[in-house]
């Protein structure tokens, strides 16, 4: 959830957490209840990293990057896709022949939407700002992680300062939720 650093290395992290969570949905056999603990946790960190990308992130590439609302629109339209996906996921019954294809294409959406910030985005942002402004960047993604939901939203708003508002309410009832169900804490 929070590793430390500036902003790309907390990132760059937490995309190979949720390379590994990936590469252990492969591994586990077609349905059951250690599939669906693993969506579950790869769930809970997709939305807490994309909430801090909206939040922090995201207003830094449009401040700080040439093109950068653009870029920034395009990647919170990867963030709707992914928590669109999310969603059903969150609604199938992980037996369901559904949930293999749309498992899928989640981790094809994701690794992609990885490979651009990581080739792209994130080079371009450490050209423009400094290790002090990556290093506070870093410290604000970490606290919103901490606050944010842990179940996909994709109604709720993508850009501050609304979702600076809403996320820590909203988190606070997703983190009741699973503490009273258990998800989570495989």
């Amino acid at each position: 959830m929070g590793h430390g650093g500036d902003a790309i290395a907390e990132l760059m992290t937490d995309h190979r957490e949720v390379e590994e969570m990936f590469a252990r949905i492969r591994a586990v056999p077609a349905g059951g209840r250690e599939l669906r603990d693993v969506v579950d946790e790869v769930t809970i960190e997709l939305v807490r990293h994309s909430v801090a990308e909206e939040e922090y992130l995201y207003p830094a590439v449009r401040e700080h990057i040439e093109g950068g609302d653009r870029i920034a629109d395009r990647e919170i339209e990867d963030h709707g896709r992914v928590e669109e996906l999310l969603k059903e996921l969150e609604k199938k019954d992980i037996d369901d022949p559904a949930t293999s294809p749309l498992l899928r294409q989640l981790m094809e959406e994701v690794s992609a939407h990885v490979r651009d910030e990581e080739d792209n985005l994130f080079p371009a942002l450490r050209q423009v700002c400094g290790a002090e402004a990556l290093n506070d960047l870093g410290d604000k993604i970490r606290r919103a992680k901490s606050m944010a939901p842990t179940r996909p939203h994709p109604s709720a708003p993508s850009t501050p300062p609304a979702n600076r508002l809403l996320a820590p309410g909203v988190g606070l009832v997703d983190r009741a939720r699973d503490l009273i169900t258990g998800r989570g804490r495989s």
